[in-house]
């Protein structure tokens, strides 16, 4: 993919020309016109907004793990309209502290098949330390009500049909939650279609979605394939038990996959498989157009998530440069002292508390933006594209004003 990998990468943007804008600008809409999971009719991108929604399901997956469905009423149907492979983000205040976390939708948009009405469906696994997931685990029950943000993300389809396509996801425990929807599209979107599916655990009880894989392989016996590979039990075939390293990637890619025949791969998992695999399929000829991928988090579990909104000091003395932005029509600046070295959203936080965000670690890609005027270094990015990052977008979690004006926008 277009973006590198790198714990403290460094990104220096400037405002795009316009003639580079408008020629991205084309080239994207094209492609979001001819994606075939959303089609022309898709949805555009929408700022994301929370609003409140109430828990219809939750299903035990794991021990440590739990699918939530939440209802979606008639009035806010446009607003959860999602392609497969899209995430929301959950809210909640836990001891007395709002905590933001971003979770793939699981299942393909379609209405509830009893009821008729919208629904959207996450799975939630428990991290170790992780404040969110378990309170999740063990508070969350159908009818409460908790606050998810509409859709986002672009971890979706760009194929122009689907008609004999080939589609591989990899993914790693909870990182089969996006490629649950992807598979069950897919498959349904058209009888030549196939999708196979490499998926590693550590044992058998780790695995997430069992049954609804085995549904889908009963379902499409022929066009669709899963491969578990497990870390810690052994199983019948040597090429399947173990840890992935770069020997058995190749395996597995030679032996059960045949990258020849692929025309979409989807990765989504820790950081360092997804880099292993987007490393070998690059040094096997794959074209990174080709591959798309997706992590849920960059750090080690029970890491502390970046601080958002903190309060700054500002000396009347002290040299400061200005953010100015644009959210729902309105504009809005704060001025940011040199030395503080803080994020254009913790600046916008403080006089605009509902500017977009969800993990602040650089990985959802909530908190984009414009960037229309002045120059920023973004610290990580794990989220946007390189067309994107063409047309002036940045992360607002991780980007830090090198000029003395900074002028971004929401609301593109």
């Amino acid at each position: 993919m277009a973006h590198p990998f790198g714990s403290q990468r460094l990104w220096h943007l400037d405002a795009p020309s316009p003639a580079a804008e408008a020629a991205a600008t084309e080239q994207v809409a094209a492609a979001l016109l001819n994606s075939v999971v959303g089609g022309a009719s898709a949805a555009p991108r929408r700022r994301p907004r929370f609003h409140t929604l109430t828990v219809q399901d939750v299903r035990p997956l794991t021990d440590d793990a739990i699918e939530v469905t939440f209802a979606v009423p008639a009035d806010l149907a446009g607003e959860f309209d999602y392609l497969a492979g899209q995430h929301v983000a959950l809210r909640a205040e836990l001891d007395g502290h709002e905590v933001r976390r971003s979770y793939s939708l699981c299942r393909p948009p379609e209405p509830d098949p009893v009821t008729g009405s919208g629904r959207i469906s996450v799975a939630i696994k428990r991290d170790r330390g992780g404040r969110f997931s378990t309170w999740a685990l063990s508070e969350l029950h159908p009818g409460d009500r908790i606050d998810v943000m509409s859709p986002q993300g672009t971890f979706t389809s760009a194929l122009a049909a689907l008609d004999e396509a080939h589609v591989v996801g990899i993914a790693a425990g909870s990182g089969i939650t996006p490629l649950m929807a992807l598979a069950a599209t897919v498959l349904a979107r058209s009888d030549s279609s196939r999708f196979t599916l490499v998926y590693t655990n550590r044992r058998a009880t780790d695995v997430m979605f069992l049954d609804d894989l085995a549904d889908l392989k009963d379902r499409y016996p022929a066009r669709f394939a899963v491969h578990h590979v497990l870390t810690r039990e052994q199983r019948s075939a040597p090429l399947l038990s173990g840890r992935i390293d770069e020997e058995r990637l190749r395996g597995i890619l030679d032996a059960l996959v045949l990258p020849a025949t692929v025309d979409e791969w989807f990765l989504c998992g820790p950081f360092d498989l997804v880099q292993l695999c987007r490393d070998t399929l690059a040094d096997i000829g794959v074209e990174p157009a080709h591959v798309r991928y997706e992590l849920f988090t960059t750090g080690e579990p029970g890491q502390e998530r970046p601080e958002a909104g903190r309060p700054i000091e500002l000396r009347e003395d002290e040299p400061v440069r200005t953010i100015e932005f644009t959210l729902d029509g309105q504009s809005g600046s704060v001025d940011t002292p040199v030395s503080a070295g803080e994020s254009i959203l913790n600046a916008a936080l403080r006089v605009r508390p509902d500017v977009p965000f969800a993990c602040a670690g650089g990985v959802c890609g909530t908190c984009r933006a414009r960037l229309v005027d002045g120059s920023v270094t973004m610290t990580e990015n794990y989220a946007l594209e390189q067309d994107e990052l063409d047309r002036g977008y940045v992360l607002t979690c991780q980007s830090h004003p090198t000029s003395d004006r900074v002028v971004v926008d929401y609301d593109v």
